[in-house]
């Protein structure tokens, strides 16, 4: 399983409104619970399973100049919630990891929009593409040694640079 769906608001943490909280809460990790729940009930049965979340680097980067408070502590909640349920689920053959991708170019965000991100690109200087995503969650499934893990596709956003 797979889960890709996320919601961002982005702006300064006194003007949210409980519709903000309601909407990024309600997909970020509601969304998250019902579906991994199900998904892992069903895995348990067949002693064997892997869900995948697709999260983002913004639970473990601030920006200032781009504030996205609940989209951090959403973000976050899902990383604790793929170590707990790794380890909670490892003895019925069911792993369970993420993948933080950071500045990926995408319909939202094309390759002509990082102008506007001046200094702000990582380390490699480039945004990354859907593939390296794919690539990543890939790599994961393809690994059945690794559980609890978040892989960071950010060009290098994570490590400071």
């Amino acid at each position: 399983m797979v889960n890709n769906a996320g919601a961002c608001i982005s702006k300064p943490f006194t003007d949210y409104t409980a519709a903000d909280y309601a909407a990024v809460v309600g997909v970020n990790l509601t969304g998250f619970f019902w579906m991994t729940q199900r998904a892992i009930a069903e895995m348990a049965t067949r002693y064997g399973g892997h869900v995948v979340t697709v999260s983002a680097t913004v639970a473990e980067i601030a920006d200032s100049e781009t504030p996205a408070m609940l989209t951090a502590l959403t973000n976050g909640a899902l990383a604790a919630a793929t170590r707990s349920l790794a380890a909670e689920y490892a003895a019925y053959g069911i792993r369970v990891n993420a993948v933080f991708p950071g500045i990926i170019a995408t319909l939202m965000r094309p390759p002509e929009g990082n102008d506007s991100l001046g200094g702000r690109l990582p380390p490699l200087g480039r945004a990354g593409q859907v593939s390296d995503v794919v690539d990543g969650v890939l790599f994961l499934e393809s690994s059945p040694c690794i559980t609890g893990e978040t892989l960071h596709i950010d060009g290098g956003q994570i490590a400071g640079g």
